[in-house]
């Protein structure tokens, strides 16, 4: 059996590491694993290659830019693309992200409509039913319900500085994305899945499917903070691959702004070097590491972790902060509550500073060792990434032997 996946990168970033997990599973039960990549990448144990170069990345942005039709460019990359899928001959296609300026989505998916190939589609995001935004909770719009139209997110990811296409986005995407028969949803979330029952794509078969933790790797560490240059103070940690508004940088500055710079410090994780500069003291500014061995150690010395962002399709931050033992407070927004329990962390409601306060000095007076063994065992139990990622293969061998598949 032969397994094609799709995504912007490469075992880089969540999704390119879940995609590279993925692959690595079903080698291990005998099949063939294939990953093709738009941008980033690092080294991978399936057979990988990439769609487009560098310059078809940077076209495809600027097109963006100036036209707003993101995942409409990339024409003669996707073309040589389709031409690849038909010499490999996958018996699943598996989809991840295919926004990330390095795919023509309109172009994929009439070739999906033609052939006869089962495709599982991983929604990482809300990209695939809104007519621009990957996120829109921040904002609080719901024109995605019906049709978009005057997008207030136009200047965000997939930004245009230019045109508001969001309604014909909006247009196309429906078209596209519902020509293929044979297709299952995998939302990361109970929470996305609600979202995408109220999408145009509510008519396909789902399965909800969370992302997964390599509970070997992120774990409990005997580490001290003085090996990871920290002093002793209690300590809050936060992690980001980018520091958006929405992931709620401004609300750690709130909160530096309550806390004693001699009993607690906060550290930063993801931050770029505009953003270390500017910090207040009592923050500590860490650069994005691709490096998981050393996230485990900061999960592993922290007091607690505080997700404080309002838009999350899954939080895997969470579940690492979670299997490294730590303990976890999030905001009660999209689906963040679903990560934690009540002897695993705290929900709050978005942006009530005063509660995160009370929790850490309360977390300060008890500590976190009571609570490392519950946190260590729901990831294990939830978010263990072998566990999860056979979920997929289960899924595709169902859908391989189909009489679906059989009969058409």
């Amino acid at each position: 059996m032969k397994l094609l996946q799709i995504n912007s990168t490469l075992n880089w970033g969540s999704t390119g590491r879940i995609a590279e997990e993925i692959g690595q599973v079903v080698l291990s039960k005998g099949w063939e694993s294939y990953i093709a990549y738009g941008r980033q990448c690092n080294k991978s144990k399936s057979q990988s290659f990439r769609i487009g170069g560098d310059w078809a990345v940077y076209n495809h942005g600027l097109q963006t830019r100036l036209l707003d039709n993101h995942g409409l460019a990339s024409r003669k990359e996707t073309k040589h693309f389709i031409k690849q899928i038909e010499r490999i001959s996958p018996d699943v296609i598996h989809l991840h992200n295919i926004h990330g300026y390095y795919l023509n989505y309109s172009l994929l998916f009439d070739f999906l409509s033609k052939v006869n190939i089962p495709v599982v589609w991983t929604l990482h995001d809300c990209w695939a039913f809104t007519g621009h935004c990957s996120h829109y909770s921040y904002v609080g719009c719901n024109r995605w319900h019906t049709l978009c139209y005057d997008c207030p997110q136009k200047g965000d990811y997939p930004a245009s500085c230019l045109i508001d296409r969001s309604e014909q986005n909006f247009r196309d995407k429906l078209r596209a994305f519902t020509l293929v028969k044979n297709m299952t949803l995998v939302p990361v979330s109970e929470w996305l899945a609600g979202e995408v029952r109220q999408s145009f794509l509510k008519d396909y078969p789902m399965q909800v499917i969370h992302n997964g933790v390599d509970t070997e790797i992120f774990r409990p560490q005997q580490v001290c903070k003085a090996d990871l240059g920290f002093d002793n103070r209690f300590m809050i940690l936060g992690v980001s691959n980018v520091w958006l508004s929405r992931k709620g940088l401004k609300d750690f500055l709130k909160l530096r702004e309550r806390l004693s710079k001699d009993e607690y410090v906060i550290v930063l994780v993801g931050l770029d070097e505009s953003q270390i500069r500017h910090l207040p003291e009592g923050i500590i500014g860490i650069r994005r590491t691709n490096s998981v061995q050393e996230l485990a150690k900061y999960y592993s010395v922290a007091n607690i972790y505080f997700n404080a962002s309002v838009e999350e399709t899954f939080g895997l931050t969470i579940a690492e902060s979670l299997s490294c033992g730590t303990p976890a407070i999030v905001y009660n927004s999209t689906a963040c509550p679903e990560i934690i329990s009540s002897d695993t962390g705290f929900i709050v409601e978005q942006g009530d500073i005063n509660a995160v306060v009370n929790i850490v000095k309360l977390m300060k007076e008890t500590g976190k060792q009571q609570w490392i063994s519950d946190c260590r065992e729901r990831a294990v139990g939830l978010y263990d990434k072998r566990k999860r990622y056979e979920e997929y293969l289960r899924l595709y061998e169902g859908l391989v032997s189909s009489p679906l598949l059989a009969n058409t």
